[in-house]
């Protein structure tokens, strides 16, 4: 039962919301084609339920064929400056609702991780693949200023492969054993109504600057 209220809730919003963004959509697409040469779309493959690799879309924020790290930060050359809005206020994730139609993803589970991460997941915490990736989840919540946070430490990729992503993997393992379909309401509440936090950001900023890895 809990299933089936969390996908029909799925299904329900999320058609309903590309159905009022579709003014929001067409703005965006006209920007990005305007202001970066290119796709207005990112498409990327993605790890999904049961390990079965999906394509996620997401409006394009940085250049294309820009190679480097999978990881960024903010202010990294790669991004663009109408991308760095669109990630600031996650207007990129809006055609995410189009996975969550598919089933492809839900509104609420682990954000869903390039191969490459999730090839690592051993034993226990492959359970987390059990479960739709999600648009949001408390990881997401918790590491809302990631980039910001990556971009007061000297290494980026080597903080998050020791330090952030194996936190997120703990965080998303807790969330498969205690989910329910209220609980994925409170959570999304919380994306929807969440600030930066200045004293929260300080001290992520002071574990990023003191942490040895």
């Amino acid at each position: 039962m809990k299933d089936f209220l969390k996908r029909l809730f799925d299904i329900s919003f999320s058609f309903i919301g590309l159905i009022i963004l579709i003014p929001v959509f067409v703005i965006i697409a006209i920007l990005i084609k305007l202001l970066m040469p290119g796709p207005v779309l990112f498409i990327q493959k993605r790890t999904g339920r049961y390990g079965k690799p999906f394509s996620l879309f997401k409006f394009r924020s940085m250049t294309i064929n820009n190679g480097g790290s999978p990881t960024t930060i903010l202010g990294d050359s790669r991004i663009t400056a109408l991308g760095a809005d669109l990630r600031k206020y996650k207007l990129d994730e809006l055609p995410e609702l189009w996975n969550v139609l598919k089933g492809d993803m839900s509104f609420v589970g682990p954000r869903p991780d390039i191969p490459e991460f999730t090839d690592r997941i051993t034993g226990e915490e492959r359970r987390i693949l059990d479960l739709r990736p999600g648009i949001t989840c408390p990881a997401s919540l918790k590491y809302s200023n990631e980039e910001e946070m990556l971009a007061h430490v000297p290494d980026p990729q080597k903080y998050t492969d020791q330090i952030v992503w194996p936190d997120k993997v703990r965080m998303n393992l807790d969330y498969y054993y205690q989910r329910s379909f209220f609980g994925d309401i409170i959570i999304i509440i919380k994306t929807i109504i969440r600030r930066k936090n200045k004293e929260e950001l300080n001290y992520l900023r002071d574990v990023a600057e003191n942490e040895q890895v």
